[in-house]
């Protein structure tokens, strides 16, 4: 496991990334602008969450970025001393400097051709960071706007690297294809460093997730083009090696962090299961369901998920109920719900600390896909867990704040002097 006994950061973050210790000053919301709210425009929301801070539970910065860009994702660069966030609409990408004031970022750089320098490659959606690099999933194309799209990779500096396209029927690329489908879907993307694994699952283009929720719904051809796939790449070469049926978009993937747990999660929106892709005892990755997430057939729509640090607990988001359940993961192969709570109207994503004791949540999923009136409750949340009852702490409503709709959370520290790498255990990889 990690060293380190009071490591306090996102389970989901790179293992290449500078690590946070001990408790987590603050959280950066990447936030989605909103008609008629405050300025009405995309920003960057800093909150004070060291309850040894006078500030405690309080917005301490707004940073806007003109206009409204579908804020969606975010992440830190390999050294945490940049923040890239990406707008599924126009394609920009914001680069925030985190460290010289973190409780006050600045606008770095903005990315404005993505598309062109892709070569066609529309809506950033996973920044991830690798060594020097940023690996940046995108969910479309600017040819029909629908789902076929890529992985982008870019220097921390913010130069264009490569485009590596996602295989296809019409072209492997190399890889095999297990099942039904090869449809060049992208959505989320992790990796396995020492197993020289690079996963990326899939969702839908900009024609359906710019589209109002209900006439998406309703529309059998809109429905159609969803994802249905994860692919295994390797790692180094960014060629891709296996095509896995996983049906009902699958979204974020999570991977163990055990050095001897060869095996990652993710969740079908549309299906409402969780899968394990894993490495078998004769070292080929394979894909399977192993539980269902609340009652399928009622579409809860699976969102975003967290593991715990021990690799002993899931947690899962439902967008739909606004709901948030853990799932016991000791037995990968059969997760079993073991916790469920109601957060609040709708929730989307939820972010552990590493010792699993705070977990934040925030509410928006898309702007045309949140729900209407009443039931649009937009928020900052925080609760503490002690292995039995999440005990909220405070929460923020966004819309009384004027600052929109919250997205997605990342963890900053007032100082990243004891910030830490993984061991060389868990970065060595089987090939160079």
């Amino acid at each position: 496991m990690l060293s380190g006994a009071a490591q306090a950061d996102e389970t989901c973050a790179s293992p290449y990334m500078k690590k946070i210790t001990g408790q987590e000053d603050y959280v950066y919301i990447w936030t989605l602008g909103e008609q008629g709210v405050g300025d009405e425009q995309d920003k960057l929301v800093t909150v004070d969450v060291n309850p040894k801070s006078g500030k405690y539970g309080k917005v301490v910065d707004a940073l806007s970025v003109g206009g409204r860009n579908e804020a969606h994702h975010s992440d830190f660069t390999d050294d945490r001393q940049y923040l890239w966030a990406g707008g599924l609409d126009t394609s920009k990408i914001f680069v925030f400097d985190v460290h010289s004031n973190p409780g006050k970022p600045t606008l770095s750089k903005t990315i404005t051709d993505f598309v062109e320098k892709s070569g066609g490659v529309v809506g950033p959606h996973t920044l991830y960071a690798l060594p020097g690099r940023m690996l940046i999933t995108a969910l479309s194309n600017n040819k029909d706007h629908g789902g076929r799209t890529a992985l982008v990779e870019y220097t921390n500096g913010g130069d264009y690297v490569a485009t590596h396209w996602m295989p296809t029927d019409g072209n492997l690329q190399g890889a095999i294809k297990s099942g039904k489908y090869a449809d060049g879907y992208n959505y989320d993307v992790r990796a396995l460093p020492r197993k020289n694994l690079l996963l990326t699952s899939s969702f839908t283009g900009w024609n359906n997730y710019m589209m109002d929720f209900g006439k998406m719904l309703t529309d059998a051809e809109a429905m159609k083009h969803f994802g249905n796939t994860v692919v295994a790449w390797d790692l180094h070469t960014k060629q891709p090696k296996k095509v896995f049926d996983v049906p009902g978009a699958p979204l974020e993937i999570r991977c163990a962090w055990g050095e001897n747990h060869n095996y990652c999660f993710t969740s079908t929106a549309l299906t409402s299961q969780i899968w394990l892709i894993y490495e078998d005892a004769k070292g080929e990755w394979q894909a399977k369901a192993v539980a269902d997430i609340g009652e399928p057939s009622k579409v809860p729509l699976p969102v975003d998920i967290s593991i715990s640090s021990d690799d002993k607990l899931l947690w899962v988001n439902t967008f739909m109920d606004g709901n948030t359940r853990a799932f016991d993961i000791s037995n990968p192969e059969k997760p079993v719900q073991v916790y469920e709570k109601h957060i609040g109207a709708q929730v989307n994503m939820v972010s552990s600390s590493w010792d699993g004791k705070r977990l934040y949540y925030t509410t928006s999923l898309l702007a045309n896909w949140d729900k209407k009136g009443k039931d649009n409750e937009q928020f900052f949340k925080l609760y503490h867990w002690e292995g039995k009852e999440l005990k909220e702490q405070f929460a923020i409503d966004f819309h009384t704040e004027k600052l929109g709709r919250p997205h997605q959370m990342r963890f900053g520290a007032r100082a990243l002097y004891s910030a830490q790498t993984l061991p060389q255990t868990q970065l060595q990889a089987n090939a160079k």
